[in-house]
């Protein structure tokens, strides 16, 4: 203890857990008076740990797309198609039980990374458990021997990668100014919209080798959380946070989404994901279906136009997002490009509708997979914005992300269904048009975001 004066001044330890619980809240309220300063440290970011998360949010983005792209957008179609009578029913199935594994792992544990006190911090933890379970999984639904099993390995695989996703895209409000958002957000969306074609046409190269696909799809995913951790600036302890209570009783209320009547930004950001996912999965799910049954192709031809289809998608997602992004930091505007992002992607799915053939399909993946790569850029930072640094951000997010889901699981359900009442796939096109612009108008009336 000091004395200065008549004053006393009291000296705890460096590492005292008040003193670093002080340091955080200051952090926490220097960041909302100020878009440039870091929530994390109450401090500007430095250049070469910019530079980290954005090689970060970029490199995540490509591994675990690749890795479930690989799986889902062409192992799992090509698979059922040689095990089952009706693919496109199990396919649906698929979709509706890995959507609901999805949802439940998505909000729990961003809930949970929120609650985790741990000295590794309270993401850290979850992104190596998510990697692990993802990467067997995935790899083990590859080499199923037999449709049920496809689709309990492939749910199970999506609890693994909600485990990752939900604590990672918390560091976007827990570590990354406001001012920069934009620009990280599109990072993960550029990964993201670059592996999602990588994935398939990695397996459309090996699609006589399925079990060597399937090993490197869990690689892949293996890989996502570790590498990351190795890459982001490391997370400091959360052991200095409050312990939540530790009654199931208080464990239970936190899983509460947001109040309704004092979140009305969050839930049309809610609906506006849920409608350009499903419309997004309506598609992409079927794509192979699409170019077999619709255009009229045999496997061989089909695989080599989406292995075509799977580089100019990746060609135009290095495009929007590294206009759209940093354009929507400088701007502060995050409605506007998703606007731009649904208008692109429902012109893109028209061009298959009227135009059945493999230029049809190249026309779709090049404007809807640049409206797509807008929109991913900038989806994440609207998303953290509407929270405004919420303590809860795990939580919160992991219930913006249940639109997510409950829009893959709604895409391939409603073009199923479209299929079999209608024999073909003309109306889904249509639906999914609609969605997408509906899903703008729900952003658009968001009224705390630009």
């Amino acid at each position: 203890m000091l004395k200065s004066g008549t004053n006393m001044v009291y000296e705890y330890p460096e590492n005292s857990k008040a003193i670093r619980l002080k340091q955080h809240e200051a952090a926490l309220a220097a960041a909302k008076e100020d878009d440039k300063l870091s929530p994390e440290t109450g401090k500007p970011i430095s250049k070469s740990n910019m530079i980290k998360f954005g090689v970060a949010f970029l490199v995540f983005g490509v591994l675990w797309m690749v890795g479930i792209n690989a799986i889902a957008a062409f192992i799992i179609p090509l698979r059922l198609k040689e095990l089952v009578s009706n693919p496109a029913a199990v396919l649906s199935i698929n979709g509706i039980v890995s959507s609901i594994c999805s949802l439940v792992a998505n909000f729990v544990f961003g809930n949970l990374s929120d609650r985790t006190r741990s000295k590794f911090g309270g993401r850290t933890p979850w992104l190596i458990v998510g990697s692990i379970v993802g990467g067997v999984f995935m790899f083990l639904t590859g080499i199923a021997p037999n449709a049920t099993l496809i689709v309990i390995y492939y749910g199970l695989a999506m609890v693994g990668l909600n485990i990752m996703i939900a604590p990672f895209v918390a560091i976007l409000s827990d570590r990354i100014p406001k001012n920069i958002r934009g620009t990280m957000s599109a990072c993960y969306g550029a990964g993201s919209t670059i592996g999602g074609p990588l994935g398939t046409l990695l397996a459309s190269q090996l699609v006589n080798n399925v079990t060597l696909s399937s090993i490197l799809a869990g690689l892949f995913m293996l890989a996502s959380g570790i590498v990351v951790v190795l890459i982001i600036p490391r997370e400091p302890s959360a052991d200095y946070l409050p312990k939540p209570k530790g009654d199931w009783k208080d464990l239970l209320v936190s899983f509460r989404p947001p109040k309704f009547k004092e979140n009305h930004d969050f839930y049309k950001a809610f609906a506006g994901r849920l409608c350009m996912l499903m419309a997004y999965q309506m598609i992409v799910a079927y794509q192979l279906y699409i170019v077999t049954d619709y255009v009229g192709l045999k496997t061989g031809p089909a695989a080599q136009v989406i292995s075509i289809m799977s580089i100019i998608t990746m060609v135009v997602s290095l495009i929007g997002p590294a206009i759209s992004g940093p354009l929507s930091d400088i701007t502060g505007r995050r409605k506007l490009p998703v606007l731009i992002a649904s208008i692109l992607f429902a012109l893109g799915i028209a061009f298959p509708w009227f135009f059945p053939s493999a230029m049809g399909m190249y026309a779709y993946a090049a404007i809807a997979g640049l409206g797509y790569g807008v929109y991913s850029s900038v989806d994440q930072a609207l998303n953290v914005d509407v929270l405004h640094n919420s303590p809860s951000a795990g939580k919160d997010l992991g219930f913006l992300n249940l639109a997510t889901t409950i829009g893959q699981m709604l895409g391939p359900v409603v073009t199923a269904s479209i299929v079999t009442a209608t024999g073909g796939y003309a109306l889904a096109f249509t639906v999914s048009i609609v969605a997408a612009v509906l899903g703008s108008v729900f952003v658009m009336g968001i009224k705390g975001v630009k």
